[in-house]
């Protein structure tokens, strides 16, 4: 990462970006990503300064009954972007998104970008080692089920149907970088070629044995790459 100078939110004193406390005043400094032109800039900035847009509002609140995190098994803290609310382990950087806030996240492009800039640029800093397990699910302490999202994203999410999604540090970045580049069409493509597959196999086997079947006699709907198809999709994970 390139470091450059910033000016620090609480002083106003010139800081390196990559400088964890201000030298001037003393205070704590993160760095995101501005959701307008990605250039690098304080957490606490009122404005970009590189294209002067204002900051997305990001707050961390401690709040009661807010669950543990399932893997470190401390306390959540609440995580404001804009207007997604999350929960937040600050020991591992793990997010979890109940089932409404992550449908909303991901139908929603400012939000998927906000969201992106804050998290996006802090997980770049920290590299953990992937754990391969099992979670409990933090409001009903059952197992979640592991699933690659949207079945060709690549990355392992853990899912409650009833409750919400886990995300480990760094996979909810690649899930709206995915999003963002179009993996959406790419899943509901790929859907599609194996529904028709299955049709033409049921066909062959129709015109083998004489069998009229209608089960498979079905319209495919053509979902275009809109807001409506993602959210309906990312409801289809809690059914």
């Amino acid at each position: 990462m390139n470091v450059e100078a910033l000016n620090c939110p609480n002083c106003g004193g010139g800081v390196e970006s990559d400088r964890t406390q201000c030298e001037f005043c003393r205070c704590r400094l993160k760095t995101m990503a501005c959701p307008s032109c990605l250039g690098l800039m304080f957490e606490g900035s009122k404005f970009c300064g590189h294209c002067g847009a204002r900051a997305v509002e990001t707050a961390v609140v401690d709040e009661a009954k807010l669950g543990d995190c399932p893997r470190c098994k401390i306390k959540f803290s609440l995580l404001q972007i804009g207007e997604t609310k999350m929960r937040e382990c600050e020991r591992c950087d793990g997010i979890w998104a109940d089932v409404e806030t992550f449908e909303h996240l991901c139908s929603r492009g400012e939000e998927r970008s906000a969201v992106l800039g804050f998290l996006g640029e802090r997980n770049r800093t920290v590299e953990h080692p992937a754990t391969i397990s099992y979670v409990p699910c933090p409001d009903c302490k059952n197992l979640m089920n592991r699933s690659n999202f949207a079945k060709v994203s690549g990355v392992i999410i853990d899912i409650c149907k009833q409750h919400g999604v886990w995300f480990d540090m760094g996979e909810l970045p690649k899930i709206i970088e995915f999003i963002q580049k179009g993996g959406m069409d790419l899943a509901r493509q790929r859907e599609k070629m194996a529904i028709e597959a299955e049709r033409d196999q049921l066909r062959d086997e129709q015109r083998k044995f004489g069998i009229q079947n209608r089960r498979f006699d079905m319209n495919i709907a053509n979902q275009g790459n809109d807001e409506v198809g993602i959210k309906g999709f990312i409801a289809s994970l809690f059914d």
